[in-house]
C-alpha cells in the first residue's frame, strides 16, 4: 500500500524537487537569457494538473490506478529534464549555442506559436495526402499479391527491389520529374507507406489458414465474399502492423522531404531554424514532432484494440 502511494506522488515530489532546483540555482552567466522563466511555468502547470489529478484519485478508483501506472514515468521525464536544466542551464557544462537553456525551448512554445500551428497544418495535409494515397495502394497490391499468383510471381521482384530503398533515396529523381517540390513530397510519403502495407497486407492473406477459405466455398461465397469477409479480416492483425510501420516511416520521409523547395511545415521550419543556428527553435521542433508522431500512433492502436477487441494488449504503445 505505501509504495503504490509513493508511485502516486513521484511525479509530484520530482516536479516540485525540479522547481526548488530552478530556483535555489542560478543560471550559468554563459547561457543567454529568455524573455521568462518558461520552463518554471512549465514545472507549475504540470505540478497543478498532477495535484488535480491525485485528489481526484482520491475519490475515484479508476483515476488512481492510472496515475498509479503513469506517475513514475512521467517522474522520469521530469527527471531527465532536470538534469538537462542543471547541466545546460545551470552549470553550462556544454556549449550554449548549440544547448540552450530549456526556458529558451519551452519560450519557442510561445513566441512561435502562429507559425507552429501553421507549419502543423501544412505537414498534416501533407502526410495526410500522402497516406492516403500510398495506403490505398498498398492494400490494393497487398490484396492482388496475397490473391493472385500470377500477379504476385511477376510483381513480387518489383516490390522487393524498390521497396527497401528508402523514400528519400528517391529525391534527386523525384524532384526531376514533379513540376512542384509539393508533390514530389506527396510521392515520397506515399512510397513510404505503400511498402509496409504492401508486405504486411500480402503476408497476412498468405498466412491465412486455407480451411477459411474452405467452409467459404462450401457455403457457396462468391470471390469478392472470400476477399472482403474472410481474407481482410484474417489479415487484419497484419495490416494494422503494417499501418504502425508506415506512420513511422512516414514522419520520416515528411521531415525529409519538406526540406527540398517546401515552403511551410514542421521539415522546412527544423531546415531553416537551423540554417539561422537557432538551436533552441530547432529543438522545439523536434520536441512537436515527437508529440505529434507519439499522438498519431497512439490513436492508431486505440482504434486497433476496437477493431481488434481479441488483440487488446498484445502489442501496446
Amino acid at each position: 500500500m505505501i509504495w503504490k502511494h509513493i508511485k502516486k506522488v513521484s511525479c509530484i515530489v520530482s516536479v516540485i524537487g525540479a522547481i526548488l532546483i530552478d530556483r535555489l540555482i542560478p543560471n550559468s552567466v554563459e547561457q543567454p537569457q529568455a524573455n521568462a522563466t518558461y520552463f518554471l511555468y512549465f514545472l507549475y502547470i504540470v505540478g497543478t494538473l498532477f495535484v488535480a489529478v491525485y485528489i481526484t484519485a482520491l475519490f475515484h478508483e479508476g483515476v488512481s490506478k492510472k496515475l498509479e501506472e503513469t506517475s513514475p514515468l512521467i517522474a522520469g521525464g521530469i527527471l531527465i529534464l532536470n538534469i538537462i536544466n542543471i547541466v545546460c542551464s545551470k552549470l553550462a557544462l556544454l556549449p550554449v549555442l548549440f544547448f540552450p537553456s530549456l526556458d529558451r525551448v519551452f519560450g519557442v512554445f510561445v513566441n512561435d506559436r502562429v507559425l507552429m500551428l501553421e507549419c502543423i497544418l501544412s505537414s498534416g495535409r501533407l502526410l495526410v495526402i500522402g497516406f492516403v494515397i500510398g495506403a490505398l495502394l498498398g492494400f490494393i497490391t497487398g490484396l492482388l499479391l496475397g490473391f493472385n499468383r500470377k500477379i504476385a510471381y511477376w510483381v513480387n521482384p518489383l516490390t522487393k527491389v524498390i521497396g527497401p530503398i528508402p523514400a528519400t533515396s528517391w529525391s534527386p529523381l523525384v524532384l526531376s520529374l514533379f513540376s512542384t517540390s509539393y508533390q514530389a513530397a506527396v510521392f515520397m510519403i506515399a512510397l513510404s507507406v505503400w511498402f509496409p502495407i504492401t508486405v504486411m497486407t500480402s503476408s497476412g492473406i498468405q498466412n491465412i489458414q486455407q480451411s477459411y477459405f474452405e467452409v467459404a466455398d462450401t457455403l457457396g461465397a462468391g470471390k469478392l465474399y472470400k476477399v472482403f469477409r474472410v481474407g481482410v479480416p484474417a489479415a487484419m492483425p497484419s495490416i494494422f502492423l503494417g499501418l504502425f510501420y508506415a506512420t513511422t516511416g512516414a514522419f520520416i520521409t515528411l521531415v525529409t522531404a519538406e526540406m527540398f523547395g517546401c515552403k511551410s511545415g514542421i521539415g522546412w521550419y527544423l531546415n531553416w531554424q537551423k540554417s539561422m543556428m537557432l538551436y533552441a527553435n530547432v529543438y522545439a521542433g523536434l520536441i512537436l514532432l515527437a508529440v505529434l508522431c507519439n499522438l498519431i500512433i497512439k490513436i492508431l492502436f486505440k482504434f486497433k484494440d476496437r477493431i481488434l477487441i481479441w488483440q487488446k494488449g498484445v502489442i501496446k504503445w
